[in-house]
């Protein structure tokens, strides 16, 4: 029965990361991509879509939502098998020495997959080495010992599955101690420690009261704030080394690139144009999103014909003010420039963004990872990458 949980919830967790890693446009630009030299493992997708505007929310919630509820069964699972990871000899046969190397990675990759998936999600990620080429690797290594293993254990699998109910099975010790739970006690204890994982856990991909739910998420507890910019942040202004001398009016200025040159743009100028408004949500790698803030701004396509292309605007290159930490710079695809909700966004919830939420201006693009969304924009940059 664990195995069955197990093998339904790791492939959803697989299929999940993988469009995850899609959702970056890994292909556009390299700083993008934080995998370098993965090979044929970090293979391209798709082009990551705008509709519907909350798809990333929904996969990176039910990602991280699912893997951390699934931890008591894979511990459970791993108890259960305790005599077997140990049984001598440990080779009968080439099939059985092949089992015995795919629960040498499976056992290994699970934990490894796990731990680092649950420090990232804190707030200090404290394992060594970066989390996205360890996590994409170890990803692979993981899955690819998971469905050896299924497939070398599916017959015994299914044969257990019939026979549930009997009491004799070659994972009884000979010398058995009196039982201190029945097997269904243990699976319900299971059961039990995931759903409180979950219900301490799924809150943070939701605003108000839920949130507060969220009592093992770094993102759970009360909103930081209050009034229109009193939502989820990630990263302060503060933590990423803005300086407030830059972002004043007279500092600053957004540098806009392409065709046709450059033009330097005031926030006071920026205002002046065409503004429009989006509901769209904040929704993190890490799990935690926002319900559907009110941004308004100034169109990508509009500041894109700004630099001379009115029609077809192309892929554009963002730089932010941002001294420190991973994403600086990112790079969004034509389609995601295109849609008429992706904005250079100005204010939310009708007042100034703050400092933290990205003052003086912000990217803001439907069913783009967070990350993607830079805070504290310089310069911008249309055309080839």
């Amino acid at each position: 029965m664990l195995g069955l949980v197990l093998l339904v919830g790791i492939t959803v967790l697989f299929v999940t990361g993988l469009v995850s890693y899609a959702a970056y446009n890994p292909d556009l630009s390299p700083v993008n991509d934080q995998t370098p030299d993965k090979g044929i493992l970090g293979f391209y997708l798709f082009a990551w879509p705008t509709h519907p505007h909350w798809l990333y929310r929904l996969n990176q919630g039910v990602h991280v939502t699912l893997g951390i509820a699934l931890i008591p069964v894979l511990l459970a699972k791993l108890w259960s098998v305790v005599p077997r990871l140990f049984a001598l000899p440990p080779a009968r046969s080439l099939a059985h020495a092949l089992e015995r190397i795919s629960l040498l990675l499976l056992v290994g990759g699970a934990l490894f997959e796990f731990v680092t998936g649950v420090l990232n999600v804190q707030l200090d990620y404290v394992f060594p080495g970066s989390f996205y080429p360890l996590h994409l690797y170890g990803a692979w290594v993981f899955f690819a010992a998971f469905v050896a293993h299924v497939l070398l254990k599916m017959p015994t699998a299914l044969r257990n599955l019939r026979h549930l109910r009997e009491e004799k099975n070659d994972l009884v010790t000979p010398r058995p101690a009196e039982p201190t739970v029945s097997r269904r006690g243990a699976l319900w204890f299971v059961g039990g420690g995931s759903l409180l994982l979950f219900a301490t856990t799924a809150g943070q991909n939701f605003d108000g009261p839920l949130r507060r739910t969220a009592l093992l998420a770094p993102h759970g507890g009360d909103e930081p704030g209050s009034g229109p910019n009193g939502f989820q942040i990630n990263k302060t202004a503060a933590y990423a080394g803005i300086d407030t001398a830059e972002t004043g009016e007279d500092a600053w200025r957004l540098v806009v690139t392409g065709r046709t040159g450059t033009v330097r743009l005031s926030r006071a100028q920026l205002a002046g144009l065409s503004l429009h408004s989006s509901a769209l949500p904040i929704a993190c790698v890490e799990g935690w999103s926002t319900s559907d803030q009110w941004w308004r701004g100034v169109r990508l396509r509009d500041l894109a014909a700004l630099v001379g292309y009115d029609d077809d605007p192309p892929d554009v290159f963002v730089e932010s003010l941002q001294a420190r930490g991973a994403f600086r710079k990112a790079a969004l695809r034509a389609n995601q420039v295109a849609d008429a909700r992706s904005l250079l966004a100005l204010y939310v919830n009708g007042e100034d963004l703050s400092p933290d939420h990205g003052h003086p201006a912000r990217i803001i693009v439907p069913a783009a990872p967070g990350v993607l969304n830079t805070k504290w924009v310089a310069r911008m940059t249309f055309g080839d990458l």
